[in-house]
């Protein structure tokens, strides 16, 4: 009988790392080796399957810090499923998905929101975290701006009043009236007076400007006022190269993965003119990010796969790249002592591509001979000069050379294999954790003992358990004094859909 429940214990654990894994690195969009459908298909059926056998552990995977994507899938499938709920989990999850919502960029969130109309969620549960979650929005007359056909989406589907003009703007035709609410009434306006488009939002800006035939170079020049730091980092490259405009911007505050695409796009003699201004907007990146959550460092050797598989694909375009080029200024950043080493060496790291087969073997021995405290892989897996050796190289240094583990060895992977469930490893001996940023880091190292099997399922429930308790008290910080509503699920009339 104990042998039976250990072994119970060792199928939860190995199929709740594989799920956490697969959440921190699949978006369900095309990967380098793999369609976007085959990553949607693989995605789901892990959420179906852990959604159905471990239920409070899928839960409080919210709090483990995995991306976006699989936040809102499991937000949805939590909501669609409350009458499942056991009763003694009812006030967590709940609590957990109203977090969890709340801390979704807004664009996100809003298509979640919209998603469940399209999924006939409506039970009393989603209907209170929806109005909870559009009471505790700083600015709404903005989301009705940008948003405008998500949230009227929301509001008709949980039956929602919204407070001031914004029912009327939503629902009743915003250009039967003037409104009093000056946004509401610039958008009416923008309509019919182009001057006015330039105090909306870009996004919804961007559109009038063309229905008024505003030349793009125009339109940017005059809307630049009103963009955000991740509109200027998205657009700054695109408007240069096709618009002739230059947009200012200050690297320093862009996001460290996100700096790194930027840098990544442009041309490499402009990389190199502006080698200085980039290097050092990385490194405060870097810095930025390690404020947050810090890991303190011996002497580390990162192997970093700059590949040709590592230019990603059509819809993740160089991220791998970037991620490797973003864990080369966060480990640097964090480390007392530390050296990097390229699949294909460069000069510089800011001025690399893509290029060439994947050897791992090759910079792994160098940095192992260099006798690191840690070494971080960051590579896709898929090592085919010659194809396995890195698996090799790793069995032989474990068992053979270092099996008193002096050195530890993590393998952190941006990109998910969908025949797999999971990224993609290298060798039986090394954990392969996921990650979709470079920012994932300081998690995804924590956590890389769970991806070794060391560490037993009570372990990881406790490890999850306090990742629930630091995300409820930070949302619990920075939420409204507006008095919560009930988020539990318990229903109000009898028989009433959970």
């Amino acid at each position: 009988m104990d042998a039976a429940l250990a072994r119970a214990e060792q199928v939860a654990r190995e199929d709740l790392v594989m799920f956490v894994n697969a959440c921190f690195s699949c978006t369900g969009q095309r990967e380098f080796y793999n369609d976007a459908r085959g990553q949607a298909v693989s995605i789901e059926f892990l959420h179906a399957y852990i959604l159905g056998n471990y239920r409070r552990l899928y839960a409080r995977t919210l709090a483990a810090g995995i991306n976006h994507f699989n936040q809102a899938q499991i937000i949805l499938n939590l909501l669609a499923t409350g009458k499942e709920t056991r009763a003694e989990d009812k006030q967590e999850e709940g609590a957990l998905i109203a977090a969890a919502l709340r801390a979704l960029p807004p664009q996100r969130a809003f298509r979640m929101l919209e998603v469940l109309r399209e999924r006939r969620i409506n039970n009393r549960r989603a209907r209170a975290i929806v109005q909870e979650y559009l009471e505790g929005r700083p600015d709404p007359n903005f989301d009705a701006i940008k948003y405008r056909a998500k949230l009227r989406a929301a509001v008709s589907h949980g039956h929602l009043k919204l407070g001031g003009e914004l029912n009327l703007f939503l629902f009743h035709g915003w250009r039967k009236r003037v409104y009093t609410t000056p946004l509401l009434e610039k958008f009416r306006q923008a309509h019919y007076d182009e001057s006015a488009i330039f105090e909306l939002p870009f996004t919804v800006a961007e559109g009038l400007a063309v229905k008024h035939r505003i030349p793009r170079d125009v339109f940017l020049k005059r809307i630049e006022p009103r963009l955000t730091a991740a509109e200027r980092l998205r657009l700054q490259g695109a408007a240069a190269r096709e618009d002739g405009v230059t947009l200012t911007m200050d690297l320093g505050r862009a996001p460290l993965t996100k700096l790194a695409l930027y840098v990544l796009s442009l041309k490499p003699e402009a990389r190199r003119e502006r080698r200085a201004e980039l290097h050092a907007a990385m490194e405060q990146a870097a810095t930025r990010t390690l404020r947050r959550a810090s890991v303190p460092l011996g002497r580390v050797a990162a192997v970093l796969d700059n590949s040709y598989s590592a230019s990603g694909s059509t819809e993740k375009r160089r991220r791998p790249l970037a991620v490797a080029l973003a864990a080369h200024y966060l480990l640097s950043a964090s480390a007392r002592e530390y050296r990097a080493f390229w699949t294909n060496p460069v000069e510089e790291p800011l001025f690399m591509g893509a290029r060439g087969q994947t050897d791992l073997a090759t910079p792994l021995l160098d940095a192992l001979d260099w006798m690191p405290h840690l070494v971080v892989v960051v590579s896709d897996g898929y090592d085919n000069d010659p194809p396995n050796a890195v698996a090799e190289v790793t069995r032989v240094f474990r068992t053979k050379l270092d099996p008193a583990r002096r050195t530890s060895i993590v393998h952190a992977n941006p990109v998910f294999a969908s025949e797999l469930y999971v990224p993609r490893g290298i060798g039986f001996h090394v954990p392969t954790v996921g990650v979709r940023d470079a920012e994932d880091l300081p998690t995804v190292l924590g956590f890389a003992r769970f991806a070794e099997g060391a560490a037993p399922l009570s372990e990881l429930e406790d490890y999850l358990a306090a990742r629930v308790r630091m995300l409820l008290a930070r949302g619990q910080r920075t939420q409204g004094t507006a008095e919560p509503l009930d988020t539990t699920g318990e229903a109000t009339t009898a028989g009433e859909e959970e």
